[in-house]
């Protein structure tokens, strides 16, 4: 994009979705979205707020909308398009501050698998009897029941940082920090939602994993804070995201056979502190400016060598974890893939870039997979 303006216009016709967005760009537009119109292409694209920041822009519409004139910044990033969310779509509009603070809007992993699913799955598959598939019925009762604890996980976080969120580009649109929902009814929704998990997972559950949810949720409740008093946030959040390699075991057998779960907690350590400094390298000017403490803060330019550390060690507590569970061979084979796959993240995101570094983010489902069939078939060849 050039220093060339970009002429823009107001339209009444459509839905609301992009209502709240465009009017605190346009404080006295009533209208429902902000199309711009780009020459020579003549495409017209749609954008929120966000995508507005460094934008020399005219808005050419009726009298009743501001004309906003803002001088473009050569080092501008590229404008992505905003994508209309399902949540946009087909709930009411009451809900959906709810829903976006929940991130049902912005799903990260394959269905209702997400990041914080793929340890629990794991250790229950770890848990199989040699030459046995595993509990399918738990898979899928966990992959439901921890959904809401994700969505948990979200919440809390956005209830302790709506001060932070509110400066940072990337997370002022959230609905706490821009003033769509008061933080009681964040809390109001963290509630329900930790009831709601516990009501699906606590009846098929045994005593001893019952107990190993209490610390689950402290770690959940607490990661906000620690931005605030080390620089490693990130690891913390690792304890957190990682808790249910133990959890998934328990829930199988009973009890913890720490030789086994104790190096795949460790491993999944490890994972979240890859995928998590790749993910805090978006905000990290701004987290300098605002003074806030991060993994990518602390480490800067040596992130990498570090990432690269971090996931050699990952490799290395669930090489350990396999040997001493005396999984057979294809688990090993899975091992050097999600190697592989670290690697690729490691060495080829640019950390420079938001986008990309929210797409090797986004990358580390795949990883959740590798190491899950891994797992499965190992027990299978044991």
């Amino acid at each position: 994009m050039s220093s060339s303006l970009i002429s823009c216009s107001a339209s009444h016709r459509l839905p609301k979705p992009f209502l709240s967005s465009t009017s605190r760009v346009f404080p006295n537009v009533s209208c429902n979205r902000i199309s711009l119109n780009f020459h020579p292409l003549k495409q017209e694209k749609i954008f929120s707020k966000k995508k507005f920041n460094s934008i020399a822009c005219i808005a050419n519409h009726s009298s009743s909308f501001p004309i906003v004139v803002e001088k473009i910044s050569s080092s501008s990033s590229p404008i992505v398009e905003e994508k209309i969310s399902w949540v946009d779509k087909y709930l009411p509009e009451p809900a959906r501050p709810y829903a976006r603070l929940a991130r049902l809007d912005m799903p990260v992993g394959i269905g209702l698998v997400s990041l914080l699913t793929w340890p629990f799955l794991w250790s229950i598959a770890l848990a199989a009897p040699q030459g046995h598939f595993p509990d399918f019925n738990m898979l899928n009762l966990f992959a439901l029941g921890v959904y809401p604890f994700r969505a948990a996980t979200m919440t809390v976080n956005d209830i302790l940082d709506y001060d932070i969120d509110k400066n940072i580009s990337r997370t002022k649109s959230r609905p706490i920090a821009n003033g769509d929902i008061t933080p009681f009814q964040g809390i109001c929704l963290l509630v329900l939602e930790i009831l709601l998990g516990v009501g699906i997972l606590f009846p098929f559950m045994n005593n001893y994993s019952r107990l190993l949810v209490i610390p689950f949720l402290f770690l959940m409740c607490t990661y906000p804070l620690m931005k605030r008093i080390t620089y490693w946030p990130q690891a913390y959040l690792g304890l957190n995201l990682s808790w249910g390699a133990l959890i998934g075991w328990a829930a199988m057998k009973g009890s913890c056979d720490w030789k086994i779960v104790l190096p795949l907690y460790i491993g999944g350590v490890f994972w979240t502190l890859v995928y998590e400094t790749i993910y805090g390298h978006q905000d990290k000017e701004e987290d300098i400016k605002m003074g806030v403490k991060s993994v990518p803060v602390l480490l800067g330019d040596s992130s990498r060598n570090w990432m690269a550390g971090f996931g050699v060690a990952c490799i290395a507590s669930l090489a350990l974890c396999g040997y001493n569970a005396q999984i057979g061979w294809p688990y090993f084979v899975s091992l050097a893939a999600a190697l592989g796959q670290l690697a690729w993240q490691v060495f080829a995101v640019d950390l420079s870039s938001p986008a990309d570094c929210k797409t090797k983010f986004h990358s580390n489902k795949w990883f959740g997979v590798i190491m899950f069939c891994g797992i499965v078939a190992g027990r299978l060849f044991s």
